[in-house]
C-alpha cells in the first residue's frame, strides 16, 4: 500500500471546509444487490477499507497527526468526529443489503507494540470504537477489526467493547500460547501463516507446524479461529508455500470443541 505524498489537511484551518463525500450516495452500492443474491448462502462482510485512525493520518499526515495528539488534541477530536461519523453513516446503510458483518482496517501496531500509549489510545479512540461497535451490533452486524503490528495491550479493550473477529495478520509478533491462554474463547481470531516469516521463508513442515499451533491454541474454542491465506508473491512467497498454507488449514482445521 502506498502513502499519500501530500495531505488535504496541511493546516487545521481547512477542516471546516473539508468536503465530506456522501456516505449514502447510490453509486456506492451499485452491484451490491446482485452480489447479495449471488451469495445467499455465504457469510457476507462489507469492508470499509482503511478506516478510523488510518484515514485520519492519510488526511493530516502521520507525523503531524502524532504531534497533534499531544499539541492539538481538540483538533484531533474534531477530525475524529468527521471520520467516525462518516463511517457510522456507511454502517447504517449495510443491513438493507443483507450483510452479516462490517470490516474495519485500522493499523495500530509497530513490530513491538502500540503506536501510541495504551492510555492515550483509551482516551482518544476507545470510546469512538465502542460507539461504532455498538451501532453495528444494534443493526445485527458483527465487527471484524484488522490491525497490523503488535497490539497486545489493547486486545482486552477491543474484546470489552465487543469486537467479534480480530484479525492479527502478523501472528509471528505474538506468543501464540499466551494469546490463547488469555483470550481464547473470548473472540474469534483471524490469522494467516505469518507473511513476515514462515509463509515466505519457511518449509512445508514449518508451515504445517505454525498452523497446528494456531489451531491448537486459538481454534479449539469452537469458533476461536478463522485461518486464511494471502497471496504474497510480491514479497517472496513461492507457489509451493502458498499451496502449503491452503493445504495446512484445510487438513488441520478440524478440531473438537473444548
Amino acid at each position: 500500500m502506498g502513502q499519500p505524498r501530500s495531505f488535504l489537511l496541511q493546516d487545521w484551518e481547512y477542516l471546516p471546509t473539508l468536503q465530506i463525500p456522501d456516505p449514502t450516495a447510490s453509486w456506492r452500492f451499485v452491484g451490491v444487490p446482485e452480489f447479495a443474491r449471488q451469495y445467499l448462502d455465504r457469510y457476507r462482510m462489507a469492508s470499509l477499507g482503511l478506516s478510523g485512525f488510518t484515514t485520519m493520518f492519510c488526511l493530516r499526515g502521520f507525523s503531524q497527526l502524532m504531534e497533534d495528539l499531544v499539541l492539538a488534541p481538540t483538533r484531533v477530536d474534531a477530525l475524529a468526529d468527521v471520520v467516525f461519523n462518516f463511517e457510522e453513516a456507511l454502517i447504517a446503510e449495510l443491513p438493507q443489503f443483507g450483510f452479516d458483518a462490517v470490516a474495519l482496517f485500522d493499523d495500530w501496531g509497530t513490530q513491538e507494540g502500540l503506536l501510541i500509549s495504551p492510555d492515550m489510545w483509551r482516551q482518544f479512540f476507545k470510546p469512538r470504537y465502542a460507539h461504532q461497535f455498538a451501532l453495528a451490533h444494534n443493526l445485527g452486524l458483527h465487527i471484524y477489526f484488522h490491525s497490523c503490528g503488535q497490539i497486545m495491550d489493547i486486545i482486552p479493550d477491543l474484546i470489552e467493547i465487543g469486537v467479534d473477529l480480530l484479525n492479527i495478520s502478523q501472528p509471528n509478533l505474538y506468543h501464540i500460547p499466551e494469546l490463547g491462554h488469555r483470550f481464547g474463547g473470548k473472540v474469534c481470531f483471524v490469522c494467516p501463516v505469518s507473511y513476515q516469516t514462515t509463509s515466505i521463508t519457511g518449509t512445508r513442515g514449518e508451515i504445517f507446524e505454525d498452523v497446528r499451533s494456531l489451531i491448537g491454541h486459538l481454534g479449539r474454542f469452537n469458533g476461536g479461529l478463522v485461518g486464511y491465506v494471502e497471496e504474497y508473491h510480491s514479497v517472496g512467497m513461492s507457489e509451493a508455500n502458498y499451496s502449503a498454507c491452503i493445504e495446512a488449514f484445510r487438513t488441520l482445521g478440524r478440531y473438537s470443541p473444548a
